[in-house]
């Protein structure tokens, strides 16, 4: 990073544990923030140019209610964390009010369909984006120590939010996950016989409280990347897990040979788990708890697109047809 400045905000979030993506979408609002100002440095700006910067990513440039409340976020870290200076809990500026978007959801059948045109190389994360909930990142990051099998749950660390949590796991892919575990297990075997590997990484400070955590087996990832690489932090070789962008393209490969016409993505299996759990009757606080919500009103979104059941409200044109 070329501006001091930033360098210190990422160094003092990393110190806070901040995600990865947490700090650099921070960072990128901050930039875009100081950008806005003409570079005046933040100490000099407070209330009214943050107020005047949020009024314009809605009157100019039209974001949606989380992008604005991301950059608000941003600046608030930046004001109360770093400066010293926190802003002012009444800021007065125009608020973005778009709609949010139901969630897309798939049938049983779709789904179905969907799996079956998902190349074998990809089938597994994606079965577990749809049987346990995960999201995507919590799909690519799973550990092999998180495979409960004897309870059939997969722990989540640090999801969203830095929540942890347990969700459930179909006993259907016991084999498959035990066969991926193998195929970590070569991977492994071959890396650790090299004398520059530099073990697998781990978040926080985990490294200083168990010295030979990144050297074995159960910590490293349950779907390794086929390369090596290095650590831009630590400047190690080591070997990371598979980059989330070849299972967005798999997706959107099998949904058009499906011939699926919906706006399929990585994040509709996990809409489509949630809806189908309910549908079979389960309890919404139990779906909540699966998906990590804090909120269950976040949850309650997917009563929104069931159509029969006791969750939904049955047309009075199906009583006259």
């Amino acid at each position: 990073m070329s501006s001091p400045f930033l360098t210190i905000v990422i160094e003092q979030m990393r110190m806070q544990r901040y995600a990865k993506r947490t700090i650099e979408s921070y960072i990128y609002w901050i930039k875009a923030y100081i950008n806005f100002t003409h570079k005046q440095p933040p100490i000099q700006t407070h209330d009214a140019e943050v107020e005047m910067f949020l009024s314009y990513l809605v009157n100019n440039k039209n974001v949606a209610p989380r992008t604005q409340s991301l950059a608000l976020n941003a600046l608030v870290y930046l004001y109360e964390h770093v400066l010293k200076s926190p802003l002012t809990l009444s800021l007065n500026f125009n608020k973005s009010h778009l709609s949010p978007k139901l969630p897309c959801v798939l049938t049983p059948d779709e789904v179905s369909n969907l799996l079956k045109n998902i190349s074998d190389k990809y089938m597994l994360p994606c079965k577990l984006m749809y049987g346990s909930g995960l999201r995507l990142m919590e799909a690519v990051r799973l550990r092999i120590n998180d495979i409960d099998f004897d309870y059939h749950a997969v722990q989540v660390w640090y999801g969203k939010g830095g929540k942890h949590r347990r969700v459930t796991l179909a006993k259907e892919l016991h084999d498959g996950l035990k066969k991926q575990i193998a195929l970590a297990k070569s991977y492994y075997e071959i890396d650790s016989a090299k004398h520059n590997y530099g073990g697998v990484w781990l978040p926080f400070a985990l490294t200083r409280k168990f010295p030979q955590a990144s050297q074995e087996l159960g910590w490293h990832y349950l779907f390794p990347s086929t390369r090596l690489s290095i650590d831009p932090e630590s400047e190690l070789t080591r070997r990371h897990h598979i980059n989330e962008t070849v299972l967005r393209k798999a997706v959107k490969i099998a949904t058009k040979q499906a011939g699926i016409e919906k706006n399929v993505t990585c994040h509709t299996l996990r809409h489509s788990f949630a809806t189908h759990l309910l549908q079979r009757g389960a309890d919404i606080r139990t779906v909540q708890e699966q998906l990590g919500h804090t909120d269950i009103r976040t949850t309650q979104i997917y009563t929104h697109v069931i159509e029969h059941g006791g969750h939904g409200v049955r047309s009075p044109l199906s009583d006259l047809l």
